[in-house]
This record gives structure tokens, C-alpha cells and sequence, in this order.
């Protein structure tokens, strides 16, 4: 697990972003180096498509259908429409106390509940989201006591020009518009490389990202200034109700589109989109040996973007790279942990917004092993999603869920 450098006073306000997809050759880090992170922008597709229909397709988790067994006698996953009729849906989680329903975060300011063939809406922010092209409602994590204390976070752009990191409350299954408290408000330079993930951490810790504030080449080099929150994995202590005091974890983010916690192991796995060459995927194992730097704007990937040296920490090679002739955006996902495909579990699984193309990989002493490319894609890959089980899904920017079984 990444270790916390400094701390720095949060600012006030709110706003976001994202990005995806090319097709070319896939580098794997050589055995000697463990790690790298450091190009990435998430630039979901700002056009939301509404496709029509209703919005459970089929649910084979609830319904115990047959399709899981059938999925065992293949060598890879497959996938089976989940969900439809969802407008730009950018993220797919659970929460605890309800394992039974998937929440379902859509781009333009909605959170919505699914459950056994209903939805139900749980917040809608609108009003105060920015939404197009990597901007909107990018991110939702729910407080590891929820089924006590009903609280729950999310990461938006805001009208006002702002990264916004802000805390309900639910009652039943509705957010309490009242109840809303904002964590974190910081003006946002650029309106792209918004990250916008919300992940807890095995330590409880809540883990973001607002990636390196945009443009193009990181301008100002806010990756590697640790007087600046840009471009750094940032965590908060959410178990002291006043704190609003984030801290860096990590430096040399571009823009992580999507990280991950494996919940057997507490590893980290995070998906950094490139500038305009390397997509990366970097592993961090729960026992780190300190401050993580990825490398952002020096490297893109293994590779040297701009002279200059670190600021601090050490440097974290990826594990896993491809460029852009296989991809231009990459979307990173889940380790599966699931009881559907019993081999398959451990597998690291993630993607590639503008190819479609699906990947999976397991980690082995640090590096990356079994590399394989899935026999499916998905249009528009805005992010993967885990329910409660630890089954794994997809999400299509163009309205769609699929269920990897």
C-alpha cells in the first residue's frame, strides 16, 4: 500500500473529466523492475447516448441463471447484457448492507439503484455538474459502515469550475439533499484529466484522483509539485467527521482512469491514460517500500517524456503498456474475485476505451504474467464494476452494462 508523504489544506468549491482507445504492440516490463505509473487522462465520450428500452436487460447474478455454468466450460469471459437504457453511465459499484442491487453512476449527475429488475433513483446533482466530453459525475464510494451510517461519496465537475469531492446522506435509499458536505473544491485549470475516482482503501483511508489539471503535456507540471494536489493518488480520513485535510500518497499521475484495491490481497492496480503514445497499467503491492512516484511528466510509460528529474519518492515503472495503435485511452478495472469462473479468479481485468478491447492479466512477483486478450470488446469502455460478490461488469458509455461471466 502507498505510504502518505505530506498533507495539504483542501480548497473549496467544486469541478472534472476523462478519456480512451487505439491498436498496436503491447509491451510487458521486463522482470528485474516492478512498477510505473504515469501517463493517463480519462476523457470519457461527452456524448451521452440514451438507448431506449428497459433498464434491466437481464440480471443473472439475482436470478441464479444457468449462463454462469455454461460460461465455465470456455477459456476466457464472455459477456451477457446486464443493463440498457442508461444515459452515459461512467461507473458500476455496490454497497454495504445491499448486496443484492448494483449502483450505477450516470455521467450527466445521476446515481441510480438496480435491483431485480428495478431502478430507483438515489441522487440526482444536475444542476451543479459540468457534463461533456471528460467532465459530469465521474465518481462514487461508499462509506465501509453504509449499512450503519448511510453515508456515501462522489466525484463531479462543477458548474462553478471545480474538482468536487462531496458526502451524503441516505435515507432508505434516497440521498438527503441537505445532508450534503463538500470534502474537497479545487479550480480546475483545464477542462480535462479530471480522475474523479473514489475508492476506500483496505486501511479505510478514501482514496482519489484529479489527475494532473489538463491541457496537454501537464503545462505547469503539477504531477510532480507537492505544493499541488494535481496529478497525485490522494487519501482522506473520513472517521474524524471534521477532517477535510487530504493527503498525498503517491505523485506522477496523469490521469488515472479507474484504480483498484484487490480485495483479497489489498494490492493496488491503476489505469493511467498517456499523452499520446503509452497507455499503462502500475501495481503497487499493499506492503510498499514508501512513496510512490509514477512519473508523470517525466516518463509516458517506460518512456522519457520531458528532462528533468523526480521530486520526490521512487520511480514505478508499469507492469503492463501498450501504445497507441492497440488503443488511445485505457480504462483499468478489477481483480476478479468472484464464484462464477473459479479459474479465473485473480485475474486482473481491464481495457481500452476506444479500441474496446478487453484484456487480463495476473501479477506474479511484481510483474505481470498470462497476458491474454479477451474474445469480446465494448464500445466506448468507460469503466469496469464489481457487485458484492465480486462478479465483474462493463460499462459502454453508449447506455449499455454488460456482465462478465
Amino acid at each position: 500500500m502507498t505510504k502518505i508523504l505530506t498533507e495539504r489544506e483542501a480548497y473549496s468549491g467544486g469541478g472534472p473529466e476523462q478519456g480512451f482507445g487505439y491498436r498496436g504492440s503491447v509491451r510487458l516490463r521486463p522482470s528485474n523492475r516492478l512498477l510505473l505509473g504515469v501517463a493517463l487522462v480519462a476523457i470519457l465520450a461527452g456524448a451521452a447516448a440514451l438507448v431506449a428500452g428497459s433498464i434491466l436487460a437481464a440480471d443473472n447474478s439475482d436470478a441464479g441463471g444457468g449462463s454462469d455454468r455454461a460460461a465455465d466450460a470456455g477459456a476466457q469471459f464472455r459477456r451477457v447484457v446486464f443493463a440498457r437504457g442508461l444515459e452515459a453511465p461512467v461507473l458500476l459499484t455496490h454497497a454495504p448492507g445491499d448486496a443484492r442491487a448494483r449502483y450505477v453512476v450516470e455521467q450527466p449527475g445521476r446515481v441510480l439503484r438496480l435491483r431485480g429488475g428495478r431502478r430507483t433513483l438515489v441522487l440526482d446533482i444536475r444542476r451543479n455538474v459540468e457534463y461533456g466530453g471528460e467532465q459530469g459525475l465521474l465518481g462514487l464510494a461508499f462509506h465501509p459502515r453504509y449499512a450503519r451510517n448511510r453515508l456515501f461519496y462522489v466525484a463531479y465537475t462543477s458548474t462553478s469550475g471545480r474538482n468536487v469531492v462531496a458526502r451524503y446522506r441516505t435515507r432508505g435509499t434516497r440521498a438527503v439533499p441537505s445532508t450534503r458536505k463538500i470534502l474537497l473544491s479545487v479550480p480546475d485549470p483545464y477542462g480535462n484529466h479530471n480522475g474523479g475516482h473514489l475508492v476506500f482503501g483496505p486501511d479505510g483511508l478514501l482514496y482519489t484522483t484529479i489527475g494532473d489539471g489538463g491541457s496537454g503535456g501537464d503545462p505547469e507540471d503539477r504531477a510532480q509539485d507537492p505544493d499541488s494536489l494535481f496529478g497525485k493518488l490522494l487519501t482522506l480520513n473520513v472517521s474524524n467527521p471534521a477532517n477535510t485535510r487530504w493527503q498525498i500518497a503517491a505523485f506522477g499521475l496523469r490521469n488515472a482512469w479507474r484504480f483498484t484495491f484487490d480485495r483479497a490481497t489489498g494490492d493496488l492496480y491503476i489505469g493511467d491514460v498517456g499523452q499520446n503514445a503509452i497507455e499503462e497499467i502500475n501495481f503497487v503491492p499493499r506492503q510498499s517500500r514508501g512513496i510512490e512516484n509514477y512519473g508523470w511528466d517525466l516518463y509516458e510509460g517506460s518512456q522519457r517524456f520531458e528532462d528533468g528529474e523526480l521530486s520526490t519518492g521512487r520511480l514505478v515503472f508499469p507492469i503492463f503498456e501498450y501504445n497507441h495503435g492497440q488503443g488511445c485511452s485505457v480504462t483499468g478495472g478489477h481483480v476478479y474475485r468472484g464464484r462464477a469462473r473459479p479459474a479465473e479468479r485473480g485475474r486482473y481485468v481491464f481495457g481500452d476505451y476506444c479500441s474496446g478491447t478487453v484484456w487480463s492479466l495476473r501479477v506474479s512477483s511484481g510483474e505481470a504474467r498470462d497476458v491474454r486478450t479477451e474474445p469480446f470488446q465494448v464500445g466506448s469502455l468507460t469503466s469496469f464494476g464489481e457487485d458484492a460478490a465480486g462478479e465483474l461488469y462493463a460499462i459502454s458509455g453508449e447506455g449499455v452494462i454488460y456482465r462478465l461471466t
